[in-house]
């Protein structure tokens, strides 16, 4: 099984940290944003691995280049430096990708255990999301857990997810977000669902970065230090 990690976004809201930075590259502990999810997928046993990019990509290529010295395999999908949004992007990586995989938004952080997705059987649907409780700022969350119906209170969307190819049959290449899509498919049942309940920050703002960041090493004071 192979995985998309999504790097391809502007980052506006992360000025002027993305001026010459895209977002998955900023600092967690003085290590790279996107690093975690790549030592996360090759623990699961997934090393082929593709990360599209778009504004300053090149940061990208230059730190992981072909993955080889982190364990993996790095292939990289190019889109235009506006980006394809989220489904244009796996739109665009789908020859790369085969016919089952994962993605990952290069711009959370999250505990999550990535072999829970690679062991999940699909059965008849073309997709599964993972779901998140809501933070502060996304109260009213994006999707309700299937099983419980659309009037349900409504989860945020983790950015964790896994799709067959056939889930973006038809859909041709260009900028196209992912929620109508998902939108459309829970309702028809496509899509299956779960809520995930650990440590899950969106990185969204400079604000945010800081926070994650002040929590994280304020946790490691808190942990013996060994030899």
């Amino acid at each position: 099984m192979k995985a998309i990690i999504l790097a391809a976004g502007r980052g506006k809201r992360m000025m002027p940290l993305t001026a010459s930075m895209p977002k998955p590259m900023l600092k967690i502990l003085a290590k790279p944003l996107i690093e975690y999810h790549i030592e996360r997928l090759k623990t699961a046993g997934i090393t082929d691995i593709v990360i599209n990019l778009a504004w300053q990509g090149d940061k990208i290529t230059e730190y992981f280049a072909d993955g080889q010295s982190f364990g993996v395999n790095i292939q990289y999908s190019q889109e235009p430096e506006h980006g394809l949004e989220t489904a244009g992007g796996i739109v665009r990586a789908l020859p790369l990708l085969g016919d089952d995989f994962i993605v990952i938004n290069g711009d959370v952080f999250t505990d999550y255990d990535v072999s829970t997705l690679k062991e999940l059987h699909l059965d008849d649907g073309e997709g599964h999301i993972v779901l998140v409780e809501n933070p502060p700022h996304n109260p009213m969350g994006d999707f309700s857990l299937r099983h419980l119906g659309p009037q349900s209170q409504k989860y945020t969307f983790s950015g964790i997810s896994r799709f067959k190819a056939s889930f973006f049959q038809g859909i041709p290449d260009g900028v196209l977000p992912l929620g109508p899509l998902l939108r459309e498919r829970l309702a028809s049942a496509d899509v299956s669902t779960e809520l995930y309940i650990g440590i899950w920050n969106d990185i969204g703002t400079p604000e945010r970065l800081t926070q994650l960041n002040g929590q994280l090493t304020e946790t490691l004071k808190g942990v013996p230090h060994v030899g």
